[in-house]
């Protein structure tokens, strides 16, 4: 007696294959998605830098201004404070600035100044081990090992 269809089994076996197929292209695309974002980052600070220079035509110094919490030192913290403010006034008209640091994009930046060298930190926010990415005011790219 001939039936026309499949087996259960037949099932089964298509429906795992296809499961293998899509964890191995979920897993493939993640990566794809987390070294996007890591370029954009470095494209924004890129960005943020060629501000830095015309910052500095404009004031005679680089942002932020002397008497800041960040202009003493070598290192900062990014938030979403730092990498707002630093989008308005170095992109922005000071009162907005376009949003090249968005949301979605998981990081934030800042900028760090002493004397008249300048470098800024991209910081991944996550829970878990956040990329720290580094720029100096040579145009310099760093990131940490684990990035």
């Amino acid at each position: 007696m001939k039936r026309n269809g499949f087996t259960l089994i037949e099932l089964l076996v298509v429906v795992a294959i296809i499961s293998i197929i899509a964890a191995i292209g979920f897993v493939a695309y993640s990566g794809y998605v987390e070294a996007a974002k890591k370029k954009t980052a470095e494209n924004a600070m890129m960005q943020l830098s060629l501000a830095q220079t015309e910052y500095y035509s404009m004031n005679g110094s680089y942002y932020p201004p002397s008497g800041s919490s960040n202009s003493s030192t070598t290192t900062c913290t990014p938030d979403d404070t730092t990498s707002s403010d630093i989008e308005k006034v170095l992109l922005g008209d000071g009162s907005k600035g376009p949003d090249i640091i968005t949301e979605d994009l998981n990081y934030h930046v800042c900028i760090w100044r002493k004397d008249d060298q300048y470098g800024l930190i991209a910081e991944e926010d996550t829970s878990s081990k956040a990329c720290k990415i580094t720029m100096s005011n040579m145009g310099t790219v760093n990131r940490e090992q684990h990035c």
